[in-house]
Parts: structure tokens; sequence; C-alpha cells
């Protein structure tokens, strides 16, 4: 009787801390899995919770299928809280779990009661995350996870809701995809971007608490091998769209949506981030046993900012600052242990007024010894471009050859003294944060290690520089809608450039204006397009080994369309005008993609070669078996592939062709049946009332039966010349497929 009582004062205790906490979501992260010298691997993990309070109380996430041996937890610690109302709270515990070897997989559940009241009346949540045990062939470790989090109460108002930009950053370097978890429908009107991993809207959302559930698969960007303790070993296509990720993680988090506000402009009630404050997705780095500090300002100009929510670990400290200008600072500080080592630790924040927040923003935070070497490089900024110099002399041992931009195929040059790098604010990665008050070009310098390397004993380096402009300079609207200059650096090459532009007419002599992009087509025309290169050695030669149309500016979107491919020529309306050995200047029908299509890009792959060298990849021109490509830059100097793009060409009104049109003015591709159209039928412009050959006026006069019968002859002839032109024109229907007729408009 007296264990029965106990045992309905522990469940109704359970029930207590249940309601008290009001689940407002959790997110789970992995450290680097360890293999110990019995066989076994160590698994450590670590869980934020969020609530309304209490959160100081945490349930225990378990293995699943028996695989776990024993598993150790810590201590559960308040990190951040609403000192003011008490309206969230958020917590985190570490655990650790030793996991059999003969075990391929490891995974982690938890279910409770309850979610916080909401707008679609859920109550039991479930956390999960499963990972894969194999020891990849990319870098001879074991496996990782995602990395996400998110702050604990987030609250966008209903007038303002679009976008919001979620945390899903890979250890490994995998894509990682973001979805709404199976059992947990989206709620009405949300929608999620998968691969930006942001939720969107689809419609106008209710007002009210709203809860997400969503699935993070990281899936690998190469074809890897993963081998198992067993011995055992299985080959994952990056390709292979079924195959299982190679880890999943659960993220839950709750969302309130409050009423309209007056305006959504940021920085007016909605908070904005100003300069100094990272952006969002950021890789950071913090060293064992020494303080970081994070330190983000933001601005209202017509509320004030009371605090500011973060999400972050055990033992952080968070001080605030506000002045009379709508302005405010925190600086969050944080001391990694030696547990920490190799950990990447998620941080997300957003500022706060009593009537909404700012966006979220989320960087990673990655824990080192003191190996890595971060520094400020030299940097001179011009309107088109950035050039970065090191000192050698501050960076005793450093190799340029395993130094890399955030784009790999762009590298460095090195003198004596210094190591140089020279790009355009649209090329080698560099990346455009709108960070308030300023526009902010970013890109870093980052050491790496041969595909083959087993160990390194050379010290890794990580250097990030920038270029900033005010924003009363405006010159976003050109890098976002005219992109023409485009420099790199090559250690075989130098600096070298491209410029591409869209010309007027077929002499290639004057450029459409920067301010007239988007430039505005008509289907039909004829485009003019030219690319000129620019290099510091005097004889190279301009190879342009494809160039394909996209409808946005991602070269890597699945929806493309070819005019050139491996050198050859795929479009039949493409013709090449004759130009010099570092240029290339063409013309193309303008076409548009099927489908909800209003603009299209052009991007093309170009390579320099050194003049003379015979096996180069410009000597071997178009190639029908790319197979026989041959790459081997060392015994031939060339530059790899660079990307280059134009756009957008955006399409008005129709361009109807006139009636005496070429054969080859209507050639439209049917290689896919989807992209097929009905064109109306467009005939010779003969008149009934005109010409020498009117019928009308033939029958009224008193023609000999001699002239109408040649008159009849001579119609014959014309009606087979119609019909020969159609049995054309039907030819080349079939040899072109993302032409769009101007009359489904």
């Amino acid at each position: 009787m007296e264990a029965g009582a106990l045992l309905l004062l522990l469940l109704f205790a359970l029930l207590g801390v249940s309601s008290t906490l009001s689940f407002y979501g959790d997110s789970i992260t992995f450290m680097p899995v360890k293999k110990k010298r019995d066989g076994t691997f160590t698994v450590t993990f670590h869980r934020r919770l969020n609530g309304r309070s209490g959160c100081d109380s945490q349930s225990s996430l378990r293995c699943d299928g028996g695989v776990c041996t024993s598993v150790t937890e810590s201590a559960v610690l308040q990190t951040d809280e609403d000192a003011g109302q008490q309206r969230w709270c958020q917590s985190e515990r570490s655990a650790a779990a030793t996991v059999f070897t003969s075990k391929t997989s490891f995974s982690l559940r938890d279910s409770g009661c309850c979610w916080t009241s909401n707008v679609e009346e859920r109550t039991n949540w479930t956390s999960h995350a499963e990972l894969d045990l194999g020891s990849r062939s990319d870098s001879h470790s074991l496996n990782g996870c995602p990395v996400t989090t998110t702050v604990s109460s987030l609250r966008v108002p209903q007038n303002c809701f679009s976008r919001v930009q979620l945390l899903a950053h890979d250890p490994d370097g995998d894509h990682v995809r973001c979805r709404f978890a199976p059992n947990a429908s989206a709620p009405a009107n949300f929608t999620m971007d998968e691969t930006a991993c942001a939720l969107t809207a689809a419609g106008q959302v209710a007002v009210g608490v709203h809860v997400f559930e969503l699935l993070l698969d990281d899936v690998p960007r190469k074809n890897i091998t993963l081998t198992y303790a067993d011995g055992s070993s299985v080959l994952r296509e990056a390709s292979d769209m079924n195959a299982p990720p190679l880890c999943r993680v659960k993220l839950q988090f709750s969302m309130e949506i409050v009423p309209p506000i007056p305006s959504c402009e940021a920085g007016h009630s909605r908070p904005m981030f100003l300069s100094q404050t990272p952006s969002h997705g950021d890789v950071l780095f913090a060293t064992v046993g020494q303080d970081f500090q994070l330190f983000a300002r933001a601005q209202a100009h017509h509320t004030s900012i009371h605090d500011f929510q973060v999400s972050g670990p055990m033992n952080l400290t968070k001080m605030f600052k506000d002045d009379q200008n709508g302005k405010a600072e925190v600086t969050v500080s944080w001391r990694p242990q030696p547990t920490d080592l190799y950990r990447s630790v998620p941080f997300c924040f957003t500022a706060e007024t009593n009537e909404t927040q700012s966006d979220m923003r989320c960087v990673v935070v990655m824990v080192t010894q003191a190996a890595i070497i971060q520094g400020k490089a030299s940097v001179t900024c011009s309107p088109n471009k950035m050039v970065v110099a090191l000192e050698k002399a501050s960076m005793p041992g450093i190799d340029k050859n395993y130094l890399k931009l955030r784009d790999s195929s762009c590298s460095l040059t090195a003198n004596d003294t210094h190591i140089m790098g020279s790009m355009s604010f649209s090329t080698c990665g560099t990346k455009l944060e709108d960070q308030g008050d300023i526009l902010v070009f970013k890109n870093e310098i980052n050491s790496f290690m041969m595909p083959n390397e087993i160990i390194t004993r050379r010290k890794e380096v990580k250097i990030d520089f920038s270029c900033q402009f005010p924003k009363t300079i405006s010159i976003s609207s050109n890098y976002f809608l005219h992109k023409s200059d485009y420099i790199f650096t090559e250690s075989s090459f130098g600096s070298f450039g491209y410029t591409f532009e869209i010309f007027t007419d077929s002499n290639f002599t004057s450029k459409v204006a920067a301010s007239a992009y988007p430039v505005e087509v008509k289907l039909l025309e004829m485009i003019y397009m030219g690319i000129q290169a620019e290099s510091d050695l005097p004889n190279v030669n301009l190879f342009v080994e494809s160039c394909k149309a996209t409808p946005d500016d991602n070269p890597e979107n699945t929806l493309s369309y070819d005019l050139i491919k491996n050198g050859c020529l795929k479009d039949e309306t493409l013709k090449i005008h004759p130009s010099n050995q570092t240029s290339f200047n063409f013309e193309v029908q303008a076409f548009k993609f099927t489908g909800n299509f209003e603009q299209v890009y052009i991007t093309c792959s170009v390579i320099l070669c050194e003049s003379g060298s015979t096996f180069s990849r410009c000597a071997q021109g178009c190639l029908t078996d790319p197979s026989r490509r041959r790459r081997k830059r060392s015994l031939n100097r060339e530059t790899v592939g660079h990307y280059i793009s134009q756009g957008p060409l955006r399409f008005v009104g129709q361009a109807v062709p006139n009636a005496a049109v070429d054969d080859d003015s209507l050639v439209i591709k049917k290689s896919d049946p989807s992209a097929a159209v009905n064109l109306p039928p467009v005939y010779p412009n003969i008149k009934s009332s005109e010409g020498a050959w009117g019928i009308k006026e033939t029958l009224n006069t008193n023609i000999s039966t001699v002239v109408f019968a040649s008159a009849f002859f001579v119609s014959l002839v014309v009606m087979a010349a119609v019909v020969g032109y159609f049995i054309r024109k039907r030819k080349a229907e079939d040899r072109r497929s993302l032409l769009v007729s101007a009359w489904d408009n």
C-alpha cells in the first residue's frame, strides 16, 4: 500500500514537472565519436531543452535497440531565461554512451508531454537522433552529425513573417536537407525550403503559437565508402537520394505569431543587427582554456531593446548594455573545457523588445587546441575587387600550396615576402552580408589536407578578411543584377579575370548599361553576349568549355539547358562570331523555361591556357566523348574551369515573327516531351486583294485559259513551297526543348 502511494506521488511529481515545463522544443548535437582501446565507441552528445519555466529539469534520452552498455549524464544547467516575465528558458545537459562495436548505427529517443498550448493542439512530443558509425573514406574519421539549435522562444508579427533561416551546419561538409517529420505535418501555410533549411510562408499564417518538428538529414556531396568495426564496408553515392542519411537529428521548436505591427522594416519596430555582429552561419573558433566572446549589436528606432535571447552551451555568461538611441549590445562569454575539445557548438541569438524580436542569427563555434592560426589579413578594397596579402614572416612554416579560399578552385600566389590573392566580389566564394548599416563582402583563407593524407604535421590556418561599404554607396544593385567583372588568382597563372557582357547588336561594341539590368527581351529575339579574358601572362588562349541557362543565378540548379557542353555547340540557334584568342562573342535566340519562370541566367565555364600547349584543354576543343578529357594541368599550363554568369534576361511581351521568315528562325527542340509547345501556324504573306496573283482579280477578268492554267500551276508551286516550309519547320521543332510559346502568356 505504501509502495503504491509512493508510486502515485512520483507520477504526480513527474506530471507536475511536465506541466510546469510547457515544452517549447529541444535539439541534440553530437561530438566526434571516439573509438576506445577495447573496441567500443564513446558517443558524447548534448541536449538543449526549451520551455516556459523549470528548465533545470530534463528527462533522459535512451539508446534504441540495446546498443549501449552504459550512459553517463551530467547535471542539468540552465543557460538562459527571461528574467523579467519568465516566459522562456533554456537548459543543457551532456551525456556519454558506450556503444558495442558490432553495431553500425546508434540512435537516441525520448518522448513526453506536453507541448505548450498551440494552434495545432499537439500535446505529445518525441525527440530522436540516429548516427551511422562508419569510418569515412574522405576524412579517415568516424562520421559526424549536423549541428543545429534555436533560441527558446521565437516571435514574429503576422504581417512580417516571410522566412526564418535555421541553422544547419555539418562538420563533415556534407549536404544537409531539412524537412518536416513524417508524423508531424506542417502547420497551415508554413513550408520548408529543404535545401536552404528555411521556414517560409505559403499564405497568411495564423496568430498564435505553432510547433514544429523537423528532421535534418546529411548526405555526402561526393561518393564515399563507409567502413565498420566488423570489417564490412558500403559505398555511399552522392546521387543516391533514396539511401539512408549518414546522420539524422530532430529539431523541435515553437514559434509565436503575434498580431501585426505598423511597420515590418528592419530597425523600425523590429530590431536589426548592426555591424560587428556575426553573420548567420558563420563558423568561429574557440580555444580550450581560453575565454571566447561573442558580440552582437542591434537597433530599433521606434522602441527599446530590453534583452538578447541566447541559445548557447553550459556555463556561458551574458552581459547586456543599451543606450538612449534605440541601440543595444550583448557580450556572451564562454570558456571551453578539455572535454569540449573538437566540439562544434551552436549559438543562436535574437534582440528582444516587448512587442517582437529581431531575426534569429546562428553561428557555430569549433573548439580547438592552440594549433589554429587566426589573424587579420592586409586587405585592399576597390569598387569591384579586393586584394589580400599575408606576411610570410608572421606565419613561419606556412605553405601556400596548402591554403585555399572559400572556393577551392581559386588559389593563391606568393613572392619572397607575401602570400597574395585577388578576387572580385562575385567570385572565389565571396559572400555578401547585409549587416544593417553596412554591406560586407567576406571571404576566408583556410588550410586543407590532401585526400590521401592519413596524418599531418602542418599547422591549421583560419583567416577571415572582408571589405565593408556604407549603404550610402549604392553598390548592392550592381552586385545583384550586373555581374561583369570576375577576378581570380591561381599559383601558375597569377591574377587573371574575365568580363561577361550583354551587347546591343552583332558588332559587340555597345554594352547594355548596368542600369538596364535586368535586361528585358522578347522571345525569338537574338541576344548578343561576349566574354573577354585578361591575364598577367602575355600569350594565353580563352576556351569556353560550357555555357548553360538556368532560371536563377545558381549554376548548380538542376533545371538547366545546355548551350555549349564539353566545348561542343548544343543549341542550333547559337552562333559564334570571329574574335581574338582572348575573346568569345556569340549570339543566341531568346527562349524561356517552361513553367512560371520569367527570367534566364547564362553561366559559362571558362579556362585559360598557355598558347602553344598542344595537349591543353583549349587545344582539345569539342569532346564528344568526355571520358577522353585530359586534365593533367601540371604538364600543360592552364587554369581550372571557373563559372561566370550574366543576367538576368527578363521576358516581356512577345516577339511574333514576320510572315516572311527564315526557316531556322523558329527552331524548337522537343527532346523533353514536357517542354513541347503548340505554335499557331504562320503562313506566307499572300494577300487576296494585292499582288500579281490575287485570286479575286484573276476570276473577274477575261483571262485566257492558258494564263489561268499558268496561274493555277504557279499556285501549286506556292502551295508546295508552303508545305515544304512547314515540313522543315516541323523537323526543326524536334530539335529544341526549352522555347515556350509566346501565346502561353
